[in-house]
């Protein structure tokens, strides 16, 4: 009789492979957080009890905002509460912003069009005066998401103003779990443990980037993020803001990147290449495959 074997967790074994985080980050420029207290599906939006007008809505507002993401967020204190709160906002380099509107049922949602208002340059909601952090915490997309995010949520809470700490489904990466993503800059995190709090939150209210565990910023793609990082190390910048992108060109075999750092341009040429041993990229991929990093080389 055939013995069925249970796979060690897909975080787990990336962390003892050592797997680099640089580059990692889901390429997301806009963000629609909407706080949902029932049970979170694999299928976030599908698999939910919303209406099918407000399914439909929502789709409709994240094909308007482009690169957009929508996330599921609770914290299990508000259970009780009447009102729910919506988040919604932009981590674009220069337009980093985040409003929040609170909403008695979710079909008052309907009536809102977030995206164009966000798009115009409006105001959907009363500004974020603070930082929220989102931290995945979906067993239901991965095993490693409930884990490792569920502590790592009491541990931020207990660190800083619990209003500004969300569990969150799926943000992307759940070999690297726990996950956590700074809105409204869109700084991802992973292997985020207990110990890491401190160095991470006094780097982050000092204006600076925590590398040990950077991911990488939403806005950028995996190439820019990996040209930005190299950048990073070589020059001893983790200030927030002390890199920008310039532009990004495409050439034979990747991608020339252009970044500012210290107000001098640095050019980067990144390679997208293939790890050479398969792995199971989630705890519930059927077949193993060869993770796709970004090689950076600086001029």
């Amino acid at each position: 009789m055939a013995v069925s074997v249970k796979r060690a967790l897909c975080a787990d074994v990336s962390g003892a492979a050592s797997e680099s985080l640089a580059a990692t980050a889901s390429r997301i420029d806009r963000w629609l957080l909407v706080e949902y207290r029932g049970l979170w599906d694999r299928d976030v939006l599908g698999g939910s009890l919303l209406s099918a007008p407000l399914k439909e809505h929502l789709r409709d507002q994240l094909a308007k905002l482009g690169h957009a993401r929508l996330l599921f967020i609770k914290q299990p204190r508000r259970r009780a509460q009447a009102r729910r709160m919506l988040y919604i906002g932009s981590s674009r380099p220069g337009e980093e912003s985040l409003y929040a509107l609170e909403f008695e049922r979710h079909d008052d949602l309907l009536e809102y069009d977030f995206a164009s208002a966000l798009l115009d340059g409006g105001t959907p909601g009363l500004p974020v005066e603070h930082p929220v952090f989102v931290v995945c915490t979906h067993g239901k997309r991965d095993r490693c998401c409930a884990k490792y995010g569920h502590p790592l949520y009491d541990g931020l809470k207990g660190k800083i103003d619990p209003d500004w700490v969300w569990q969150s489904t799926h943000v992307g990466g759940d070999r690297f779990a726990g996950n956590v993503v700074v809105l409204p800059e869109g700084l991802y995190f992973g292997r985020v443990e207990d110990g890491d709090l401190d160095p991470l939150l006094d780097s982050y209210f000092d204006g600076r980037i925590y590398l040990d565990l950077y991911r990488g910023r939403s806005a950028y793609t995996f190439a820019v993020q990996a040209a930005e990082r190299a950048v990073r190390e070589a020059e001893g910048l983790t200030g927030i803001d002390d890199v920008s992108l310039e532009r990004v060109e495409r050439r034979e075999g990747g991608w020339t990147v252009t970044l500012r750092a210290k107000g001098v341009e640095r050019k980067v040429d990144v390679a997208a290449e293939l790890a050479d041993e398969p792995v199971y990229l989630t705890c519930s991929s059927v077949t193993p495959q060869r993770p796709r990093r970004y090689v950076a080389q600086l001029r």
